[in-house]
């Protein structure tokens, strides 16, 4: 689809080994998998705690899974691995990934007494795989919105959303984005697939509306690049997760600053439409909260702003 000022919609691809490069700074969130990684800033250890260590099964609540899997005792994760705090490799890919999104599957999956039997895969081909079966569930800072809905079964397990940050030192852009017309003029960068990309596509107009000049939008495959193009000037403003941004600003290395919060969307586990395995994963999720795993492995994250009081199957998308 075009965009406005843009012509044909630019798809930045990198090499992959700016996908090796993630700072701890993280949806997606998508919303969309989270805020991208900064390329050439060092590697951040995970945090040392291990909530997760001591989740026992819950034999009511693994009940609820079919008896096929209950059987084969394993369940396929589609997951999309980008940077913290939702989901990266702090020690390189070839050892396990670590993270806020990996920390509430794994303990779910211990309530349930089930593995997980986890394969990563690109953030924008993980919700079309469901339905052929390919995974189980899909695992990405995925955001429940009105559109997924139509295809896609959720199960929530946090509240993150859509938010802008730009270039420390930027002067084009220096106030909370409450609405995109404060963005005609600029060029604006985030990830391919996510609900970003889809906000920013579906009120392209707004601009030319206001007798303003169209924004460009920059969509970008790997999580890398989006803050190289910030870094660079090739791009004016990135729209990514809420927690991943501010996370990320909060890290000298990133040179950004986060512009605060556009617009809230639950976060869950991603189901083909129809799967029997929603209720016992909704009620894995809903152990943790009340067992106070859940708010041990988000004060890890130092995503605690963010907690839910109960997960949810198909929530209304936030308006």
């Amino acid at each position: 689809m075009n965009l406005p000022g843009n012509g044909i919609r630019t798809r930045l691809r990198t090499t992959a080994a700016l996908a090796l490069l993630p700072l701890l700074a993280l949806t997606a969130c998508g919303s969309g998998g989270g805020a991208p990684a900064v390329a050439g800033a060092q590697v951040s250890s995970a945090p040392a705690d291990d909530p997760v260590a001591g989740v026992q099964t819950v034999d009511s609540i693994a009940a609820l899974l079919p008896p096929e899997v209950r059987k084969a005792g394993t369940l396929r994760v589609g997951s999309s691995v980008g940077s913290p705090p939702a989901a990266y490799y702090p020690n390189g890919q070839d050892k396990p990934p670590a993270g806020q999104d990996i920390d509430i599957a794994d303990a779910a999956a211990k309530v349930l007494g089930v593995k997980l039997e986890r394969q990563d895969a690109s953030f924008e081909t993980i919700l079309p795989a469901l339905g052929s079966g390919k995974y189980d569930f899909g695992t990405g800072n995925f955001g429940v919105t009105t559109e997924r809905l139509k295809t896609i079964d959720f199960v929530t397990y946090i509240n993150d959303g859509q938010g802008f940050a730009v270039k420390t030192g930027n002067t084009k852009l220096t106030t909370q984005v409450s609405d995109l017309t404060q963005l005609c003029g600029l060029t604006i960068g985030t990830g391919a697939g996510t609900t970003f990309e889809k906000t920013l596509t579906a009120q392209e107009g707004v601009c030319a509306a206001a007798g303003k000049k169209p924004y460009e939008v920059k969509v970008f495959s790997e999580s890398g690049a989006v803050t190289t193009a910030l870094r660079q000037g090739r791009i004016d403003v990135v729209m990514s997760t809420i927690n991943g941004l501010r996370h990320q600003a909060a890290q000298p290395a990133a040179q950004t600053s986060f512009l605060g919060e556009y617009h809230r969307l639950d976060v869950g586990f991603a189901f083909k439409k129809g799967s029997p395995l929603t209720p016992a994963l909704q009620a894995a999720v809903n152990e943790l909260i009340r067992n106070g795993t859940y708010a041990r492995i988000l004060k890890k994250w130092g995503t605690t702003a963010s907690a839910i009081d109960a997960s949810q199957i198909n929530p209304a998308e936030h308006t």
